[in-house]
């Protein structure tokens, strides 16, 4: 199985509503879970076109009702071939890109 086959199947399975609301009420640290909003639980897309008109498409992103707002999940699941010292800005990047697009759809 190749690199893309492991991002792909992890893809499939973060997916599904379920799998993200036990990931979140499983693993995160902290009282605050248990003030989520589960049953607002929504997938967001996760393909955008940058400023430059490239079409970017990154991984998972969800978002739930925290309180009065909205928080958003993003599962950022790559497997690489090797360490990658720039990991920490392509992050960066990928976070841009959605509160850019949160931006333009007037959702901040």
């Amino acid at each position: 199985m190749n690199l893309s086959t492991h991002d792909s199947g992890y893809k499939l399975l973060y997916a599904h509503e379920a799998l993200v609301r036990d990931l979140l009420t499983g693993f995160m640290p902290g009282d605050w879970v248990r003030e989520l909003d589960l049953a607002t639980l929504e997938r967001c897309s996760g393909s955008y076109v940058s400023d430059d008109l490239r079409d970017r498409a990154d991984d998972l992103i969800w978002r739930v009702r925290w309180g009065r707002g909205w928080l958003y999940v993003y599962l950022l699941l790559e497997f690489q071939s090797s360490i990658d010292p720039w990991m920490a800005v392509r992050i960066q990047t990928y976070i841009g890109l959605l509160y850019q697009d949160l931006i333009r759809a007037k959702q901040l």
